[in-house]
């Protein structure tokens, strides 16, 4: 599918929220927070309740290793039929099924309160789903903004989701108290019943669809075959993998532990252990969006990482609840910049033409979520949730640190080489 996207206007629009003047994104952006917030409230419901019946940081692990199975596998096959078909369908789709499953299993809980197992259910029919919503809004975010507004435009929409980390984990915990998980779930019912409505509003540029006669298959190979000959990409794609593997275990799998075993608390003390996490994010999202025209983005990038690993090793050795938050703040805040620039840098390298085919294989990089998840379990009931946080800060550093000295692709990018359109502009310099 071809997209007659939104035309630059680099002249006539400036400023951090200039992007938000463009009616299409704003919705587009309403209804991308939305669902950040329903995914929030669902990830700190679920976890609760799995640690709190099973008491198992294995458990939890395989929370998370249920949902990318679904994930990844259907990944590839969402990213084909992003570049192939209606957007605004695939959209309508997407948050018709997570309502759908939100509504049911707020059913099924009602009836019984204490059983583990839909729960896992619920994370494989909600892995479904995001393998569509998750790529699917990547690439719309570039239909509906100008390529000179890109930057900000992520930023703005990593900034909603960083709001949503923080207030979702918190009304999440709260409402387990006031409403029961079933409530939990009908509230997730209720947001993606609005996220359809900011849908009806959307206005996506033409969409032509390409008459392909190749299979899925193909169209997947020539998805591939861009990541592994553009070395610009490549490299960015393989930087995007730190998160997955180390940075959001910290985030997802651990926080239960250290709220219920380090600090003694309850669901109330890991929705502000995440909280802080998404202030800190909130905080970062504004200051990438500002950063306007700054060159620098592949050493922004590594220096943030690096500023990350700290702020978790700190976060580990804390030994009061305020001193911790204060480190998540930290980390939330140095994560944001890691993950806004390297989306944008990654998506910006892609032609448009390939970039729902190219987001789609990105996204199997969730599969590598519940290795890091499942390794952060088994490793607090080894040796504690606090010495796996160290173990995994020192691999971010030392990941940051080689980077920066081997690879003068990320560490030399600059935002001008981002901002030419990649089907004219040169590779980067090869590793």
């Amino acid at each position: 599918m071809t997209e007659i996207g939104i035309k630059d206007e680099p002249t006539s629009r400036k400023g951090t929220f200039a992007v938000l003047r463009v009616p299409s994104f704003a919705w587009f952006l309403t209804g991308t927070t939305l669902t950040n917030a329903a995914q929030w409230i669902q990830n700190v419901t679920l976890s609760w309740l799995v640690y709190d019946l099973c008491s198992s940081g294995a458990l939890l692990g395989m929370l998370n290793l249920v949902r990318s199975i679904a994930t990844v596998g259907l990944a590839p096959l969402a990213g084909v039929a992003i570049d192939r078909f209606s957007r605004r369908g695939l959209l309508y789709a997407a948050s018709t099924w997570l309502f759908a499953i939100s509504f049911v299993f707020g059913l099924v809980l009602l009836g019984n309160p204490a059983i583990v197992w839909p729960l896992f259910l619920f994370s494989f029919l909600g892995g479904i789903g995001q393998a569509v919503s998750m790529p699917l809004r990547q690439t719309v975010v570039f239909s509906v903004a100008p390529r000179s507004l890109a930057p900000s435009a992520v930023a703005l929409v990593q900034t909603g989701w960083a709001i949503m980390r923080s207030i979702g984990p918190a009304v999440g915990g709260f409402l387990i108290l006031w409403v029961g998980p079933a409530g939990n779930f009908f509230v997730l019912a209720g947001a993606y019943a609005l996220v359809t409505l900011t849908i009806i509003k959307l206005q996506l540029p033409y969409e032509k669809q390409d008459i392909a006669s190749a299979k899925s298959h193909s169209s997947f190979r020539e998805g591939w075959s861009y990541i592994v000959s553009n070395p610009t990409t490549r490299a960015f794609v393989l930087m995007s993998w730190i998160l997955p593997l180390f940075i959001i275990p910290n985030f997802n799998a651990l926080p239960p532990i250290y709220a219920k075993d380090i600090f003694a608390g309850g669901p109330d003390t890991l929705g502000l252990l995440l909280s802080a996490i998404g202030i800190g994010g909130i905080i970062g999202g504004f200051v990438t969006a500002s950063l306007g025209q700054l060159e620098r983005r592949g050493l922004l990038q590594l220096a943030s990482l690096l500023m990350l690993s700290l702020s978790l090793i700190a976060f580990a050795i804390s030994s009061v609840l305020w001193l911790a938050l204060v480190c998540m703040v930290l980390a939330g805040f140095f994560e944001m910049i890691f993950l806004t620039t390297n989306m944008t840098l990654l998506q910006l390298s892609i032609p448009a033409s390939l970039r729902g085919r190219v987001t789609g294989i990105i996204s199997l990089r969730s599969g590598l979520m519940p290795v890091g998840a499942f390794i952060a379990g088994i490793g607090a009931d080894l040796v504690g949730p606090q010495a796996m946080t160290i173990v995994f800060g020192g691999i971010i550093a030392a990941i940051a640190l080689t980077v920066f000295f081997a690879s003068p692709t990320i560490r030399d990018y600059r935002l001008s080489q981002a901002m030419v359109a990649p089907d004219a502009a040169p590779s980067a310099s090869s590793e």
